[in-house]
């Protein structure tokens, strides 16, 4: 069996996979999608991934005749063209433009696919399918910006029809959410109405999709509200994959990956249009390495390798940091009961458990957790502890045995990866303004510290469920014990979590 190492040459995202350690950079470098906050164009930090990531990696590789897997972005492959012509010779690679999933371009010394396959690789060896249509969508890719693939493994081109992952990106720059912002677009939707001038404005746009809006964009952005635009843009891309993707249904079950699939009220709509929808944890281009290697993998080798959901790396944890704290060092059944009690009456407490999540959204080992029964924890989260936007929704943690108690959706959720109605007045502080909650089902099987302390939760309340963000103040998800520690030191959080460490200011 070939050993292979793999690495994705973004503009953002930028990391590598070897089987085991998913080095997701930013989460090093703490530099949100390692990006130069004032310039999403510079070429800086994508060329110094090449050099310290690519070329060493790729040195190695040739060196110990392993497979080296790579995949490129647009902007990505353009700020290090004249890297990677030195490094590996010519750059005919950039031509090839696959008909199927399973196609390749591969010489002597490198394996390499394009963007979207990469997508559609990880979405559906990770579903555990025999069979399954495949939509890959995002902003920009190589050849593509959105593919749909049929059960058969063939690949057919939207990136005309549904050229809306840019759209996404550059409405929400324009209203103020920065490059990147999306993910806020779509939780101001929910504030928002229909407009018909910011539909008109989207069909004229999705006319000629070149990453700019028309002409008169600028008069209607001035003086309709911004959850309107939300809300219209959220509206419409609902309706265009009814119109293009529905029809090309070819079996019951769907994969969906690539930036657009964070996106999930369209999600959730697949539920009424498929048996089985999966949306794996790490869908946007930080899950590129993993769907590089997982095609090279099953390509070369035969072989369907799943990546663990935590595959971060294991930290040793220096207690003398916790000096002058209240601290102590229990058994983690202790650790649940005491940690559930607190959250029972009120408080907030960051959650960090062994090795970190793959992927954007925190599934129970990078977390902040609180009370979904309070009414008034949105506000105190995003204002004293994660300092964002006051309109931002958090989500519910609920034990897999009991979400269809609280939300009206046919399957279970485990990467938050859909949103849909709740059907219940208990839990406020996770029901967002529009009466909806993008919730993580929980699995003992799957992660069963934070299984058990939801546990603990509902024997103590009656409510089988936490609130559950990621957590960071305004910078990547805590990766080691010490930036977990510093964000408990400069925020509001009244209990920090380490394992089985309990530390209090």
């Amino acid at each position: 069996m070939s050993s292979i190492f793999s690495i994705a040459v973004n503009i953002h995202d930028h990391n590598t996979y070897n089987g085991k350690w998913h080095n997701q950079v930013e989460r090093h470098n703490r530099v949100k999608h390692n990006l130069n906050p004032l310039n999403s164009h510079d070429t800086t930090p994508s060329r110094e991934f090449f050099t310290q990531e690519f070329l060493p990696n790729y040195n190695a590789a040739v060196e110990n005749n392993n497979i080296f897997a790579f995949t490129v972005s647009n902007l990505g492959q353009e700020f290090v063209r004249d890297m990677l012509e030195d490094t590996i010779g010519n750059l005919d690679f950039l031509d090839f433009k696959p008909e199927k999933l399973w196609d390749f371009y591969q010489t002597d010394t490198y394996y390499y696919i394009d963007h979207h396959q990469s997508h559609a690789a990880y979405a559906f060896l990770s579903s555990g399918y025999k069979e399954s249509d495949i939509l890959a969508i995002d902003g920009r890719g190589w050849q593509f910006n959105c593919i749909f693939i049929d059960k058969e493994g063939n690949i057919i081109d939207l990136s005309n029809e549904l050229s809306i992952g840019g759209l996404w990106n550059r409405l929400s720059q324009d209203i103020g959410f920065g490059y990147l912002g999306a993910g806020k677009t779509m939780g101001l939707s929910g504030f928002g109405k229909y407009n018909e001038e910011v539909k008109d404005m989207i069909e004229e746009y999705l006319q000629n999709p070149n990453h700019k809006l028309p002409k008169n964009a600028k008069d209607i952005l001035s003086r309709v509200a911004k959850e309107d635009v939300a809300y219209t843009l959220q509206h419409m891309t609902e309706l265009l994959i009814e119109e293009y993707v529905y029809p090309l249904k070819t079996c019951d079950n769907i994969c969906i990956a690539g930036g657009v699939s964070y996106n999930g009220y369209m999600n959730e709509r697949f539920t009424k249009h498929y048996k089985n929808v999966h949306v794996p944890p790490a869908v946007g281009d930080e899950g590129q390495a993993l769907g590089t290697y997982m095609h090279a993998d099953y390509v070369i080798n035969d072989n369907v390798h799943i990546p663990t959901v935590y595959a971060g790396k294991e930290w040793i944890v220096d207690d003398a940091m916790f000096d002058g704290f209240d601290s102590k060092e229990l058994p983690m059944e202790q650790v649940y009961i005491e940690v559930a009690d607190a959250i029972s009456k009120g408080a907030i407490v960051g959650w960090y458990q062994d090795k970190s999540e793959s992927g954007n959204r925190a599934l129970g080992n990078r977390s902040i957790l609180a009370d979904p029964r309070n009414p008034n924890i949105k506000n105190i989260i995003n204002s004293t502890i994660k300092k964002r936007e006051d309109f931002r929704p958090f989500a519910p943690s609920v034990l897999v045995e009991h979400y269809q108690d609280y939300f009206d959706t046919n399957q279970p959720s485990p990467y938050m990866s859909r949103i849909m109605p709740v059907t219940s007045n208990q839990i406020p502080g996770v029901t967002h303004v529009d009466g909806t909650a993008r919730i993580q089902t929980v699995d003992r099987s799957d992660n069963e510290k934070y299984y058990n302390l939801i546990e603990e939760f509902y024997n103590i309340t009656g409510v089988p469920m936490l609130l559950n963000t990621s957590f960071n103040c305004q910078s990547p998800i805590v990766e080691t014990p010490i930036e977990a520690f510093n964000t408990f030191c400069n925020t509001e959080l009244d209990m920090l979590v380490i394992n089985n460490w309990i530390i209090k200011k």
